[in-house]
Formats: structure tokens, C-alpha cells, sequence
């Protein structure tokens, strides 16, 4: 097998759709429905870059692809483009928004970045018929919450509207944190006001992160992963006190969480 093609790969993809020799499974697809395996495998992916796994990353980046194919070969089926069409569609705009490496312009990193947007909204310009286009169009709504809140907000800073260093953006989290206290001990609790605040509160923290240079997806995955190794080690070592942890009260097991991180930072 030739491993500078995806040939084979597109000619498998061909066969599992074949009407008459196919797999069922994959007969039975559509674009819709694909979408969630593709969410999957991207956050595979991501999930073997964070272990350092990179032989595990190979064979994730291989089942993403597949997901390309996949989608590609719905729309061949449509008579709308092929595999091919993809990549000269993604060449053509990465060379054009990189005029610094493939043309003879010189930018610093932040002309580049400012370049790069400008394209994309020329890009969402010509898409709506050059007509008035919002710099916040097209980020998909699909994309997971925190996600989407720093690209809303990478977007608003790219023309201007942005504290100008990492403190107005800790003072606006303080702002909202007293928003949602004042709320909670409101004399009668409005849970939609609640709700709002709290999501003003999360919109700060990314916005915070965003600031430090942080991803906030990234950021909250650690944390995640962080919770779930101490969690593991106090039900560890509930286990060999021979008990669980629904048989514990609140503070024996806030001991144990004590226990754990005083061990993780000895170690």
C-alpha cells in the first residue's frame, strides 16, 4: 500500500458504500448523523495529544480522517465534490492567507493575525453576497460552550473591543462573581436570573483565560483530569480502609482529599 495516498483509504470508504456489496451500518449514514463520531474522534485525538500517547495519536488521527473521507463520499454520492475538491479548497486559502510565506509580503506575528482576519471576513463578505456581514458570523453553534465563547471573543478583540491587559478581565470576573451573589441571597431566588448570571460569570472566565493566553477548553480538561486522579486516589484509599465513600461522612472524606494533594505535592 502506498503511504503518500489516501487512495486506499477513499477506495475502502467506496466498497462500505457500495448499494449492492456495502455495510449496512455505513449505507445507512448521512451527514447528520456521522457528526457526532466526528466529535468523538477529535476529541480522541485531543485526548492522546494531553497523555503524550503518540502512537495511540497516530491511529486517532487515522479514524479522523476517515471522517473526511466519510463526509466526502456522501457528497461525491450528491454529484457536490470529492476528496480532491477539499484539499484544493483548503490549499488555496491557506496560501492566500499566508502572503508572508507564499508571496513576497514581510509581516510581523501581529500582522499576520491581523491578516488572517481580515481574510476570513472577506471570506464571509463574498459568502453573503458582499453584503453587510457581522465579524461574529459563521462560528458555528454546535461548537462545545466554552468553545465557542473564546472564538466569539477572539473575534469582538480583533477589532478593538477588548480590556486592554489581563486585570480589567479579572475585575469584570469579580463583577460578575458579586452579580451572582447578590442573586443567591436575593430574599426570593429568581433561577432565570440566576442562570443569567451564572453564564455572564462563565463568559468572564473564559474571557480571563483568553487573556492569560490560555485555552479555556484545554484548561477546564485539565482541571477535569486533575479531580478525577484525586477522586480515584480517595476512593483508593477508602478501599483499603476497607470501607466506600457513600459509608463516610463529609469530613472524613474532605480528610482524605487532604491526604491526596499533600501526597501530590511530596511527590
Amino acid at each position: 500500500m502506498n503511504k503518500t495516498t489516501v487512495a486506499p483509504l477513499i477506495d475502502i470508504m467506496k466498497k462500505l458504500r457500495d448499494p449492492e456489496k456495502g455495510c449496512p451500518w455505513d449505507l445507512k449514514q448521512t451527514y447528520a448523523t456521522i457528526v457526532p463520531y466526528t466529535l468523538e474522534e477529535a476529541y480522541e485525538v485531543a485526548d492522546a495529544i494531553e497523555q503524550a500517547d503518540f502512537e495511540e495519536l497516530k491511529g486517532e488521527l487515522g479514524d479522523l480522517l476517515f471522517q473526511v473521507i466519510f463526509y466526502c463520499q456522501l457528497a461525491v454520492e450528491d454529484g457536490l465534490f470529492d476528496f480532491s475538491d477539499v484539499v484544493d479548497t483548503v490549499c488555496e486559502k491557506l496560501t492566500r492567507r499566508h502572503p508572508h510565506v507564499f508571496g513576497e509580503q514581510s509581516f510581523t506575528e501581529e500582522q499576520v493575525k491581523a491578516n488572517w482576519e481580515a481574510e476570513k471576513q472577506k471570506e464571509r463578505m463574498v459568502k453573503n453576497d458582499n453584503e453587510f456581514t457581522s465579524i461574529l458570523s459563521n462560528i458555528p453553534k454546535s461548537q462545545p460552550a466554552l468553545t465557542r465563547a473564546n472564538k466569539i471573543q477572539k473575534r469582538c478583540a480583533s477589532v478593538g473591543f477588548d480590556w486592554p491587559d489581563v486585570q480589567g478581565a479579572l475585575d469584570k470576573v469579580d463583577e460578575e462573581v458579586a452579580e451572582l451573589k447578590a442573586e443567591l441571597h436575593a430574599s426570593t431566588i429568581d433561577t432565570d436570573k440566576v442562570t443569567d448570571e451564572m453564564g455572564d460569570l462563565m463568559f468572564a472566565m473564559v474571557n480571563l483565560s483568553r487573556k492569560l493566553k490560555l485555552d479555556p477548553e484545554a484548561t477546564l480538561r485539565q482541571a477535569s483530569a486533575k479531580f478525577t486522579r484525586r477522586f480515584n486516589a480517595i476512593e483508593q484509599l477508602a478501599h483499603q480502609e476497607n470501607t466506600h465513600l457513600e459509608n463516610l461522612e463529609l469530613s472524613e472524606m474532605e480528610a482524605l482529599w487532604r491526604e491526596v494533594k499533600k501526597a501530590e505535592k511530596i511527590n
